[in-house]
């Protein structure tokens, strides 16, 4: 493969890197110009057959010429990857879309501050991705376009001007789905509770969950003013609520969070020793 402005490699092969790859072929990027760096030969054949991309262990065959390198592979294995891939890779713009790692840490084992952090979620997989994006102050303008244009084949973007925002971000949106499939997940066994069979519980659930997101996307009103249209004093959704609240679920929940973003930043200081 030729060295191009267009040419894009990955390291790592995994879901997330299948996610913008199938979304970057959707917008006409040719698969010529992707290329892969995967270990396991079974993920390389599936890239192969599944995208049509080049996919090879080899660093100097998957990475040299590239413009951009998406880093996508688990945050234990990003320091061996970076050694193995560094000197084939220079004056590439880096993206890492790799759990904890700190954008320091990456500076210092790649050689380089072009280098972009992402923090994306699992509805990256359907093209309905939440990412937060951080830059180092040696990542242009011109770079950031670019990877917006790469995270747009996921979802949204949003960029946050401190580093350590990304620990927010990892518990608001990074874990967010989880949290999502959970509540989903209680309201599904209430409603067998109360005869409904599994699949009319379920699409009733994952309806509402969907039909009140886009109904909160699409308004600019406050959520509590949203959330109180469908309280009347004294019925059903008032009985819900106020149980909700003697059973003190919203601080539970938040307590939640900041327990994810705690040991999101506990995790920043493991992969970056």
């Amino acid at each position: 493969m030729n060295s191009s402005a267009s040419r894009i490699a990955f390291v790592g092969g995994g879901n997330m890197a299948s996610a913008i790859i199938g979304g970057l072929l959707k917008q006409g990027h040719a698969a010529g110009d992707i290329a892969v760096m995967e270990p396991f030969e079974g993920a390389r054949e599936r890239l192969r057959q599944h995208f049509g991309v080049e996919a090879s262990e080899q660093p100097a065959q998957a990475l040299s010429g590239a413009a951009l390198v998406v880093w996508a592979v688990k945050p234990q294995t990003f320091a061996e990857a970076a050694a193995a891939a560094a000197p084939h890779c220079a004056g590439a713009l880096h993206l890492s879309v790799a759990a904890g790692i700190r954008s320091d840490s990456m500076a210092r084992w790649l050689g380089t501050e072009r280098i972009v952090r992402a923090m994306p979620n699992t509805p990256a997989l359907v093209g309905r991705g939440m990412t937060g994006l951080y830059a180092r102050p040696g990542v242009s303008g011109e770079d950031r376009a670019r990877v917006e244009r790469v995270i747009a084949t996921t979802g949204e973007h949003l960029w946050v001007e401190h580093e350590s925002q990304l620990d927010a971000v990892t518990a608001l949106s990074g874990s967010g789905p989880a949290y999502v499939f959970y509540f989903l997940e209680a309201m599904v066994a209430a409603g067998l509770d109360m005869g409904l069979d599994e699949a009319q519980a379920r699409r009733l659930a994952v309806g509402t969950f969907a039909g009140g997101a886009e109904l909160a996307r699409q308004s600019e009103e406050p959520l509590a003013l949203l959330r109180e249209r469908v309280t009347s004093k004294g019925g059903t959704t008032y009985a819900a609520l106020t149980s909700l609240e003697q059973d003190g679920v919203k601080a539970a929940f938040q307590k939640a969070l900041h327990a994810a973003e705690r040991r999101a930043q506990e995790l920043g200081e493991e992969f970056g020793r």
